[in-house]
């Protein structure tokens, strides 16, 4: 199928061809029939994505600081290397659109296949001929709305949302600051709550279309909008402001304050700098609210992407909510967005469409909608057959790899190191989302892509798949791949369960092929001169690992215990390992114990777990959250019958022997990802034994979930 993506490096446009997404567990797949160019946000994007590295930088200085931050901490070359991959990962576009259910997901029961929906979303209601939706984020369309009336659900909820936000009341005075697309929706929906509407714009054009849809006066900027406000308020002001428009500077801000009465509330809707002119809201006391895109559950994941509902008694309107008020707005004949067509175009010429938008062909213009032919997602909702096909191994080919997941990880660090290797070749890339497998073959030099495991499983030249998705799908995705009797390298954890750890245990031991688990800070050089440093020894070791590991946000998918397993099992598990490595033993008992749950850190997120090994090594792992993010991450000494070994970062390493002190260092942190997907690939090359143990990855795994039952019984646990 097709769908828009923009790189955000040079800020071409291009109508990529991609791989079919899947219905997602919680969520459908929509067959796109129209989607709406929301022309001032997109063009915002668009334009960004055009400007120079320096202007760039100059528009989001909070990404700069981000940038020196970890420059400070993992060196220029590790700074370089996070901005080339974010300026090499393209930008989908579209977030409003209107289509029929192709296919539903696991758990879904409020949508059948064949239903009319219309969708939002940012990254899901992409310009695509097919778009994976959480459920949240649909909703059903009346019969009496036609499907380009529908593709306005989205801006229609941004404009409603703004405008709850300022709660008018029958008889308000209300002033509308900028008459474009979401402007003029705005100025309708105020109309009718019986409201007294004065628009404001530069364009006189905008201006007249705005008292035909119900402003009971529209002047310009240029004219006297503080006269008119007056007249329409008997000279009180307006009750509140809507600021619709987008601007460089706060020029929309400062006239708010002037068109206000006393006690006002202004609603921010539109892009522009929040420089608040104190004087006039100061004397005023007006109140400031900036209105979050469609209102309640934006940017919550567990509501948007894992389907949790706010209780209706306690948030009247999320966002989901919003989108049906809209759809009933249109059906009732209160919201008229018809008339706000200006352009179509099929979807085959949307990069006509953009040229329109972003002025490369001036033409006045407001909604601008992309209408597709209906076929893209055909057959998509029939079961995928479980046909696997045996591996055709041709000898001296390059190993054949299908990678499984391509999120930043894979597409960073994974991708790159197998593409450079001379007896490997990716051949096709996997993901549920079209664009990222797209991308990523495209950095590969493939042109396989592929949406299902199954897919690769039953192409012959496939001899290894490499998984690099959400944590709970680690253990069916490798199980299903070894007995198709592929060689497997998963990326850490093997399993975030007892359950999902038994499941691949058993693959593992019926299948021929091997598998290895992505800890790679064993196979890093220095981890490996720390070994040798203690080699020959007849005492255990003393072992500790301070984990400076930084907090990610609520509601990120790794804190979820089903779908990430949380920080220990998830990240934890390296340094575990690299304990073992070290040890040249299995943990066989644990303690921890975590932070208190004040001060907003999460218990996990900030513990000290001790550990005992088979060879009588202890190694203890302080692992917190609440450290400044400057310092280093990871931060190991390792101590055994009279020598010393101090690891920094991987960047730095001292090795005392017998009083004598030996420093190393290098320039880019080497955590051993090459060495260990080179290890990986030697082995199926050779047919070679996994570089890891099963024994080894399985005593790993049980160690985490042991370390979070220790600190959650403040108990003692064996490891069975």
């Amino acid at each position: 199928m097709k769908q828009i993506s923009q790189s955000y490096r040079t800020g071409k446009l291009t109508l990529a061809e991609v791989a079919l997404p899947r219905a997602p567990s919680g969520g459908i797949l929509v067959e796109t029939a129209v989607s709406l160019i929301s022309a001032g946000t997109e063009r915002s994007i668009v334009d960004l994505a055009r400007k120079s590295l320096v202007e760039k930088a100059r528009e989001r200085p909070d990404l700069v600081a981000k940038v020196i931050g970890k420059a400070k901490r993992d060196g220029i070359l590790a700074a370089f290397d996070a901005v080339r991959t974010k300026l090499d990962n393209p930008i989908p576009l579209g977030y409003s659109l209107a289509g029929k259910v192709a296919a539903v997901g696991r758990g879904v029961t409020t949508f059948a296949r064949g239903d009319r929906v219309a969708c939002a979303g940012a990254g899901f209601a992409n310009h695509a001929e097919a778009n994976a939706i959480p459920v949240n984020l649909a909703v059903p369309i009346p019969d009496d709305v036609t499907d380009e009336q529908a593709a306005f659900v989205t801006v229609g909820a941004i404009a409603l949302h703004g405008m709850r936000l300022v709660a008018p009341q029958l008889g308000d005075v209300v002033a509308v600051i900028g008459l474009g697309l979401i402007g003029q929706i705005t100025v309708s929906l105020l109309a009718a709550h019986g409201c007294d509407v004065v628009g404001v714009d530069v364009d006189r054009e905008k201006c007249a279309r705005a008292v035909a849809r119900g402003a009971v006066l529209a002047v310009t900027t240029s004219g006297d909008p503080v006269e008119a406000v007056r007249a329409v308020s008997r000279g009180a002001g307006a009750d509140s402001v809507v600021i619709t428009a987008s601007s460089p500077t706060n020029d929309p801000l400062v006239l708010a304050g002037e068109l206000a009465r006393d006690r006002a509330r202004v609603s921010v809707v539109g892009l522009m700098p929040l420089e608040i002119p104190r004087k006039a809201y100061y004397e005023k006391e007006l109140e400031v609210v900036v209105s979050r895109s469609y209102g309640p559950g934006r940017y919550d994941a567990n509501y948007e992407e894992r389907g949790q509902d706010y209780p209706i008694g306690y948030v009247r309107w999320t966002e989901n909510r919003n989108l049906i008020a809209v759809l009933r707005a249109i059906a009732a004949k209160r919201l008229d967005v018809q008339s706000l067509i200006t352009h179509r175009f099929e979807f085959e010429r949307a990069l006509d469409a953009y040229a329109l938008i972003t002025a490369d062909k001036p033409e006045p213009h407001l909604a601008v909608l992309l209408t597709y032919r209906e076929h893209a997602a055909r057959g998509a909702s029939a079961p995928t057959v479980a046909t696997h096909s045996p591996r055709v191994r041709r000898p001296g080919a390059p190993v054949g790899i299908a990678v499984v997941g391509t999120g930043s990880f894979a597409t960073s660090v994974l991708l790159p190191k197998l593409a450079a290797m001379r007896d490997a070749k990716v051949l096709v890339t996997v993901s549920g989302r079209g664009l990222s497998a797209r991308t990523a073959a495209d950095k590969a030099g493939t042109d396989r892509v592929a949406s299902d495991l199954d897919e690769i499983l039953a192409m012959p030249d496939i001899d290894a798949v490499v998984i690099a998705t959400r944590h709970q799908a680690h253990a069916a995705q490798a199980a299903r791949a070894l007995d198709a009797g592929r060689d497997v390298f998963v990326e850490k954890p093997a399993a975030i369960d007892e359950q999902q750890l038994a499941l691949l245990g058993e693959a593992v031991h019926r299948s021929r092929a091997r598998l290895l688990v992505g800890y790679n800070r064993r196979f890093s050089p220095f981890a490996q001169r720390v070994r040798e440093a203690f080699a020959g020894r007849a005492a255990g070791l003393v072992m500790t690992a301070r984990i400076n590991a930084g907090q990610i946000p609520p509601g990120h998918w790794i804190r979820e215990p089903a779908e990430g397993g949380g920080r220990i099992i998830g990240e934890a598990c390296h340094f575990v390992d690299l304990f073992s490595y070290w040890a040249s033993a299995p943990p066989v008992r644990v303690s921890a114990h975590a932070l208190g749950g004040s001060g907003g850190f999460e218990r996990a997120d900030n513990l000290v777990a001790s550990i005992t090994f088979a060879d009588g090594s202890v190694g203890t792992i302080v692992y917190t959250a609440m450290g400044d993010p400057r310092v280093s991450k990871e931060r190991y000494e390792v101590f055994g019958e009279g020598n010393v070994a101090v690891l920094d970062d991987f960047r730095t390493l001292e090795i005392t022997v017998k009083g004598k002190t030996k420093t190393m260092r290098t320039l880019r942190a080497d955590k051993g990802h090459d060495a260990e997907l080179r290890a990986f690939v030697t082995a199926c090359a050779a047919g070679a034994p996994s570089p890891i143990a099963w024994e080894s990855i399985e005593a790993t795994t049980r160690a985490t979930f042991a370390i979070e039952h220790a600190w959650r019984e403040c108990a003692m646990v064996e490891i069975a």
